[in-house]
């Protein structure tokens, strides 16, 4: 008799391909996992599919390729190391240290093009800082980037403001760059109150919402 065909079968329950097989049905499913398991996971999801969409928006997509050539003969390149995914709470979808980094809410877009919207932005802030030497403490200069990277990012164009709940047939590109504009000042530490964030706003609106650069017009 074949001494391999005397020993007993192997417990499937015990197999390390089946304990990998019933991790990823698990996964899939969320049937067998923790809370603490299936937060982890759905991290890990959002983190791959971030990274994934980063890579491919840094080498087709025209604004962002775009904003990284301006960036670079601007004397500020920026490696795609240092636009960073991570997860932030709901409030926002992205943000730009002056340090020279950006960083993507990964759990936070529906779709490629909202993250592309929300990297040109960034990007924008970026820009100005490079180019402009954006002092983010003076609310003028804040509320002048934020004109620029909400007019000229995407996050105002028409569907992502109906998506939003904001309906304009007059206006509308401008109405939501001032809403968006404001709310973003009004978040700086050094505001006092709204009113101070409307105040500068309005202070450079007709400078800095007809200021393109580096575009040639409003993408």
């Amino acid at each position: 008799m074949d001494p391999a065909s005397s020993e007993p079968p192997v417990d499937p329950s015990e197999s390390r391909s089946f304990q990998r097989w019933l991790h990823k049905a698990a996964q899939v499913s969320g049937i067998g996992l923790t809370t603490d398991e299936r937060d982890r996971d759905r991290v890990e999801v959002q983190h791959r599919r971030c990274e994934q969409w980063k890579t491919e928006l840094l080498n087709y997509s025209p604004s962002v390729v775009f904003m990284l050539k301006h960036l670079k003969l601007s004397g500020c390149p920026v490696p795609s190391s240092n636009i960073v995914c991570a997860p932030c709470d709901l409030t926002r979808s992205g943000g730009f240290h002056p340090a020279g980094a950006i960083i993507l809410c990964q759990g936070h877009f529906g779709d490629k093009k909202h993250m592309e919207d929300t990297l040109t932005h960034e990007l924008v802030h970026m820009y100005d800082h490079c180019k402009f030497n954006v002092d983010w403490k003076n609310l003028r200069h804040h509320a002048c980037s934020e004109i620029r990277a909400n007019s000229l990012s995407g996050d105002c164009r028409y569907m992502r403001e109906l998506g939003r709940g904001f309906v304009s047939f007059s206006k509308q590109h401008q109405a939501c760059v001032r809403r968006r504009a404001i709310l973003s000042v009004r978040a700086n530490p050094m505001c006092p109150n709204e009113a101070a964030a409307e105040r500068a706003v309005n202070e450079v609106w007709e400078s800095c919402f007809g200021d393109t650069r580096p575009f040639d017009e409003i993408y």
